[in-house]
């Protein structure tokens, strides 16, 4: 921000916080043309949440606006991003799927001049977002709310305490904090096991697709289990990471014996098809279940994450947006990103979507919407992490993200599980893995 271009009054309700959007409104600069690349969503009526929220912003500050929905369907928003980035033209701001922000560092304007008010007007932003929305220090993006998802368990009330003797409402009550003192990784994979046995299995999938490596994020990282530290250095030969697959393979043991090929829609099915009891994911399944299986959707409660020996983590992933350095009207870009992470904007984007929307700010995650949704009601309750009771996480981290992304794309962890279930000796996994990140640190 040109600080030399703020009046006095508008520098004061800046520093006091009373004015958080005052250095955009309404200004001389935020005029002329706007043109922004989002996210296609899944979930129909969320992209005209967003419009409306758009459309009236601009004419609150006389800017015309061009609004593109750019599917994730066979990777054309990350196509979209890369060709931009070469041309250095497009959009003057684009969402960006987790990993973009740092492989795009240098041609993205920096936000620290809105992710400062946000913070002190939201609250503060967890770890994940952190990592992946700032380098040297300054911010490259800004959380958004569509898109950002908790990939927690999913589990059907009635199999779990049918079959495993857990109350998962008594776990996880709709509208209070949680009760988890005996939620812990031994306790889900007994469940596991009872459920298994019962004909109804959990299904978490091995494969490289996001689902089955986020997951794998989380459950390694309850464990300590790093394969890079955040200085680079390959840790992959420890005990945390040998637990880590110890445990893997005992639960891999008692799921579907395809979960090494199923994709991102492999899971959704198991447990709508009314075969599963448990599957770690947004409300997606939910969702499809209330449309065509609302029998088995009645069942269905989101949850928290079962605790490690490292404590309680659960896979997020944040999408953001941000505004490239060619954009030629950064202050309008500036103010409609301000405007669309206020509190009001994003409970719309929120209950648009059904409750799948996540804004990553502390201070908003207790929407009416998570309370009420269902059937049954308050089986969203907890899926924004409201009482912050569990850590939220990004597979591949610590590692520089450089480095991070690779073991994610890649889909290391996984194909680690998969290789020890197969029966391959610890010490061969792991040097095998070894083998891979050292690759890594070379590219």
């Amino acid at each position: 921000m040109d600080m030399s271009k703020l009046s006095r009054r508008t520098f004061q309700s800046l520093a006091t916080g009373a004015v958080l959007t005052a250095p955009f409104v309404r200004g001389a600069h935020a005029a002329g043309k706007l043109s922004m690349g989002f996210w296609d969503h899944w979930v129909p009526g969320a992209n005209q949440a967003t419009t409306d929220l758009v459309n009236a912003w601009a004419a609150k500050e006389k800017v015309e606006v061009q609004i593109d929905y750019i599917t994730s369907q066979g990777n054309k928003n990350r196509l979209t991003i890369a060709a931009e980035a070469q041309a250095r033209s497009g959009h003057d701001i684009m969402a960006f799927p987790s990993w973009e922000p740092h492989d795009k560092a240098k041609l993205l304007e920096p936000v620290d001049d809105l992710m400062g008010p946000l913070i002190q007007q939201n609250g503060k932003v967890n770890a994940t977002v952190e990592y992946l929305g700032k380098a040297d220090g300054k911010w490259l993006v800004v959380p958004a709310t569509v898109g950002s998802q908790i990939k927690g368990p999913c589990s059907r009330i009635d199999l779990l305490k049918q079959h495993a003797g857990i109350d998962i409402q008594a776990l996880y009550p709709a509208g209070g904090p949680p009760k988890t003192e005996t939620w812990t990784m031994d306790a889900y994979v007994k469940a596991a096991e009872a459920c298994h046995k019962a004909g109804f299995p959990f299904g978490i999938g091995i494969g490289v697709t996001a689902d089955s490596v986020d997951s794998a994020g989380a459950i390694f990282s309850s464990f300590g289990a790093e394969l890079v530290d955040a200085g680079g250095n390959i840790t992959v030969k420890s005990d945390a990471v040998r637990q880590a697959l110890d445990y893997y393979k005992r639960l891999v043991a008692v799921m579907p014996a395809d979960i090494a090929a199923w994709d991102d829609s492999s899971n959704n099915k198991w447990l709508v098809s009314g075969k599963g009891t448990s599957i770690m994911n947004p409300p997606s399944a939910w969702a499809v279940a209330k449309r065509d299986a609302p029998q088995i959707a009645e069942q269905l409660w989101t949850h928290g994450m079962p605790a490690g020996p490292k404590g309680r983590f659960a896979p997020f992933v944040p999408y953001f947006w941000g505004v490239w350095s060619f954009s030629r009207n950064k202050p309008a870009a500036k103010s409609l990103l301000m405007d669309l992470s206020q509190a009001s904007s994003a409970e719309k984007m929120v209950a648009a979507s059904g409750g799948y929307d996540l804004p990553s700010f502390a201070k908003l995650t207790t929407f009416k919407t998570w309370a009420e949704e269902g059937p049954p009601k308050g089986t969203l309750y907890h899926y924004p992490n409201p009482h912050d009771h569990q850590v939220l996480s990004m597979a591949g981290a610590p590692a520089p993200p450089k480095i991070a992304v690779q073991i994610y794309t890649q889909g290391i962890m996984t194909k680690m599980v998969a290789r020890q279930a197969q029966g391959e000796a610890m010490e061969k996994t792991l040097n095998w893995a070894a083998g891979e990140l050292e690759g890594f640190m070379r590219t």
